[in-house]
């Protein structure tokens, strides 16, 4: 299959590093014109100069998508898009009584409303131009909420909600609307995490990372931690024009972690 997504401006939230900015690269290696986004200009500046030099055609803007303020200014600088990809999230394990109010609505801010509201705006022109593609990234954590970060894994349900619902709107045109659900991912945060694993228990990063598998993830098929590179390989599918009749699914790309059939 030749993914060709020339002529298409695609915006991945999120993007500096980790799985989003694997996505950005993706997308930009199949022809997409890639916009970066970050909150900090210079984490933004380093994420596009790391692209340019694989000759993709990307620019970066720095906006906080998880606030109104912030996606108004992303808007503004970039009116119209074909491909977005809600990738913006937090997390953190955290014991259920140690999380105040607060940090449940910054929860939602980032993870939910930054996908709700860039969708809201951009969705009309895609189904306008009746071409599109939303993709929301939510976890495995949606269907499985972890204990011990359940404010996380609210949000991660919260998205598969807002996704379908919006695909319902989509109804007879060419735009689509999907959620991919990736598993424990080796994104630069994470092996940082993994790392200390390591550091504390004595062992090997390798070792630490398949013993946070069985203990933490213990119906895992695959066994290991995906890699962003897999991740990004489902969304860059999603998004192309060979995806046409893959529209309100949740796809998972969490290794069988989940153990259901549908």
């Amino acid at each position: 299959m030749n993914i060709d997504l020339s002529g298409k401006t695609a915006l991945v939230t999120g993007s500096t590093a980790g799985i989003g900015h694997a996505i950005a690269k993706g997308l930009a290696g199949s022809g997409a014109n890639v916009v970066i986004n970050g909150r900090g200009q210079d984490k933004v500046d380093a994420a596009v100069r790391k692209l340019e030099g694989t000759g993709a055609k990307v620019r970066g803007i720095a906006a906080d998508v998880s606030t109104a303020a912030g996606c108004k200014a992303l808007i503004a600088a970039l009116p119209e898009v074909d491909i977005l990809v809600n990738n913006t999230g937090v997390y953190e394990a955290k014991d259920f009584f140690d999380i105040p109010d607060e940090e449940w609505s910054r929860y939602f801010d980032v993870n939910v409303m930054s996908g709700v509201r860039l969708s809201r705006a951009y969705m009309k022109g895609m189904l306008k131009r009746n071409w599109g593609r939303i993709v929301f990234i939510s976890s495995e954590s949606g269907l499985n909420i972890p204990v011990e970060m359940i404010h996380y894994g609210m949000t991660k349900t919260a998205q598969l909600s807002v996704a379908r619902g919006l695909a319902q709107l989509t109804r007879g045109t060419g735009v689509t609307v999907n959620s991919v659900l990736p598993g424990p991912t080796m994104s630069e945060g994470v092996e940082t995490f993994v790392k200390g694993l390591a550091k504390q228990n004595g062992q090997s990063v390798d070792e630490a990372a398949a013993n946070f598998v069985r203990q933490h993830r213990p119906s895992s098929l695959i066994q290991r931690f995906a890699s962003v590179d897999e991740i990004a390989n489902m969304v860059v599918y999603v998004a192309s024009r060979e995806a046409s009749a893959t529209n309100g699914a949740a796809l998972r790309a969490e290794g069988g972690i989940v153990n259901t059939i549908a």
